[in-house]
């Protein structure tokens, strides 16, 4: 879950414009299998939680009781919540339960540096209600229009502008698959290179500023918000210059007498340029600022979301002046509160998970492991990319964020990884994890998506398709993932520049 503000109302409030489908299930007697292993674990390891057990069993059946909720569909906080107090009930009794819920949940949330989060969440919410999505897109298609592949180029950067401001990698691919796959089709876009283009729209906006993700991944390591998202924009650059060129490659390779004709100029769009550019100006803007702001230390990360939060209320104000600005306004205050809340709530259950870890000496002891079997730090990042690639076949970034980053803290220590680096890593891993088939969440809504008429324009498009776009995508993910590994600059040196290092 990438903090997925859903449902988000379209900004004529006549429905939802973004939606976040549930993930496939499996049907008939599998699915009835399936649930009963999980019950079957689930039962297994509570009764386990209060066998005589050393410790780290405990921790251990806490970890699958949590993956079984998580597999469940039981909300994240309270996933990690449920096992994290039947832990300490069982190691330490009800007096360690009692103080941990009685001091644990103002402790956790009552941040300055957290302020940050009910911020960003409104900014975006109030840009997604003054209708700038599909102005965002139209802008990013009509100026790189005579690039080779130029709508596919422009659906991608428009996703990465559309996924920084919104926080949602399974909302912006909702959006720009309706308005971008049957635009490139109708233009003769192959129609993999199509889909190929939307999958992996918005895996550089989790990285750019500002990214909800990045600010729960410094609530979760404990490291300084401001430096942290300042870390994700070198990654973030690199990966939609990396994409770009690739959407390029593939479109002059492939390109059809059609797709080619959608290249040239056209002097009837020349004229709607600048009318296009004066309606998107708020988000450049807005990211400019955030990161310009951070960056010279004129206002901190919390103060710059505040700026953010107020220059997107005067543009929604202006921008829905004739058709119910405050009703818009108190739209996206509503679903920033209920958002907001959500998040808060998670971060106390990974608190009282990452408390209980520290009981069981669960974390340590991962710590030694990885330092017994003599992994350096390369081969210890690699190894995490197949973790999570395996872990995101089941669970979304966000749960796989809370359930490895308590565990990991000191083995990144012990191997002298940046925890600043790490947020970069784990948060685009997860990113990659959500489109990796064969149970890519991303990958299964667009396939939804294409079967309506409307958007696949007549094409027969296939799951088989969005697997094989995928699969043309999905390396190029991995060659960025493996360039930060070796050059972990890319991510730390804009921190490090800001901070006077």
């Amino acid at each position: 879950m990438t903090v997925d503000l859903d449902p988000i109302q379209s900004p004529d409030g006549a429905g939802p414009a973004i939606t976040q489908p549930p993930p496939p299930v499996v049907s008939g007697r599998r699915s009835w299998i399936v649930f009963a292993v999980t019950m079957t674990l689930l039962v297994g390891s509570t009764i386990g939680m209060f066998l005589p057990l050393v410790p780290e069993a405990i921790g251990g059946m806490a970890i699958v009781m949590m993956l079984c909720l998580i597999f469940l569909r039981v909300p994240v906080a309270m996933a990690l919540l449920i096992p994290a107090l039947l832990g300490m009930f069982s190691l330490r009794g009800s007096a360690l339960v009692q103080s941990t819920m009685t001091t644990l949940p103002y402790g956790e949330v009552a941040s300055w540096s957290l302020s940050v989060v009910p911020m960003f969440i409104l900014m975006g919410l109030l840009l997604w209600r003054a209708g700038l999505t599909e102005s965002v897109y139209d802008a990013a298609r009509l100026f790189l229009r005579r690039l080779p592949g130029g709508l596919a180029v422009g659906t991608n950067l428009a996703g990465s502008g559309l996924a920084a401001v919104s926080g949602s990698s399974v909302g912006t691919t909702y959006a720009l698959s309706r308005i971008g796959i049957p635009e490139m089709l109708k233009a003769g876009y192959d129609k993999r290179l199509a889909l190929g283009s939307v999958i992996v729209a918005g895996l550089p906006g989790q990285l750019i500023p500002p990214s909800i993700m990045l600010v729960i991944y410094a609530g979760i390591a404990e490291v300084p918000v401001g430096p942290q998202l300042l870390a994700g924009v070198g990654p973030g650059i690199l990966v939609a210059i990396m994409f770009t060129i690739m959407l390029v490659a593939f479109a002059s390779r492939w390109a059809t007498d059609e797709s080619k004709a959608a290249q040239a100029p056209d002097p009837s769009k020349s004229q709607n340029r600048w009318r296009v550019l004066v309606s998107v100006w708020p988000i450049p803007v807005l990211v400019a600022v955030i990161i310009f702001g951070m960056f010279s230390g004129v206002f901190t990360a919390t103060e710059a979301g505040a700026v953010a939060a107020l220059l997107s209320l005067v543009v929604t104000i202006i921008w829905r002046r004739n058709t119910g600005p405050m009703r818009a306004v108190a739209d996206a205050a509503t679903g920033a509160v209920s958002s907001v809340g959500a998040i808060f709530f998670m971060l106390v259950g990974v608190a009282a998970l990452s408390r209980m870890f520290t009981l069981t000496g669960i974390s340590d002891g991962f710590a030694e492991v990885v330092q017994s079997m003599n992994l350096n730090r390369v081969t210890f990042l690699l190894l995490m990319m197949v973790v999570y690639i395996v872990l995101g076949t089941f669970m979304e970034p966000l749960a796989m964020m809370v359930l490895t980053i308590p565990i990991l803290v000191p083995t990144l220590e012990a191997l002298d990884i940046s925890l600043l680096w790490y947020g970069v890593f784990a948060v685009f891993m997860g990113e990659i994890a959500v489109v990796t088939p064969p149970v890519g969440i991303l990958a299964f809504i667009i396939h939804s998506i294409t079967r309506e008429p409307e958007v696949n324009q007549g094409h027969k498009i296939t799951l088989n398709d969005v697997f094989i776009a995928t699969a043309w995508f999905l390396p190029m993910a991995i060659v960025v993932t493996v360039i930060l590994i070796f050059f972990p600059e890319i991510a730390t040196w804009l921190p490090g520049v800001a901070a006077g290092g």
